[in-house]
């Protein structure tokens, strides 16, 4: 269980393809305190650390997972969002992420507004229906608040912070974003089937 609050950067230091694919993630976390097992959001996709070392992790990703995101498109060098799992008693500060991503989502535009930097993707039509204006969505791992949605598309605004914090700083036209639809939304289109 994640927040959607980034706590590092990290980067892609090595990728091998031996049955599943492996990735070696440096990364600024004092790994002495991080177990075998323990779990770590990559760009919002909940992975498992198999290895570690004095400031990188290792991870194992399975077809699946490659399938459902944009893990296939790694690259060693890249940036990607962190997050180590919730601890009971964390302060829960952007909302409820499990790491299972649900689908990709495109960048369509990209437009600076004042200091801030509004982003309009577009969503598979299969998971548009559970985005809604002022709902949340995880994005690379990001919790983050929808501005507006019409049809597949949707808005967001990234604040100077986040831009900082985050990868989001760089994003650019075209690029594939793992996307995580909010739990609740989920749970109540599949309630509304059997009403």
């Amino acid at each position: 269980m994640f927040t959607g609050i980034v706590t590092d950067q990290g980067t892609i230091r090595a990728l091998e393809q031996a049955g599943d694919l492996r990735a070696r993630i440096a990364c600024g976390y004092d790994m002495s305190g991080v177990a075998l097992g323990a779990s770590i959001a990559c760009d919002g996709v909940c992975l498992t650390v198999i290895e570690t070392g004095p400031d990188w992790f290792d991870v194992q990703i399975s077809a699946e997972t490659v399938s459902k995101s944009n893990l296939g498109d790694w690259e060693i060098g890249r940036e990607v969002n962190l997050e180590r799992a919730l601890k009971v008693g964390d302060e829960l500060g952007g909302h409820i992420v499990s790491g299972h991503v649900d689908g990709i989502a495109r960048i369509t535009a990209v437009e600076d507004e004042g200091d801030s930097t509004r982003v309009t993707l577009t969503a598979p039509e299969d998971l548009a229906r559970f985005i809604a204006p002022k709902g949340s969505v995880a994005l690379n791992g990001t919790s983050l608040t929808v501005n507006e949605v019409d049809g597949c598309s949707f808005g967001i605004n990234f604040i100077p912070h986040t831009k900082q914090v985050t990868t989001w700083g760089r994003a650019k036209l075209g690029d594939a974003v793992n996307l995580e639809i909010d739990t609740m939304a989920r749970y109540v289109a599949r309630l509304r089937e059997f009403a």
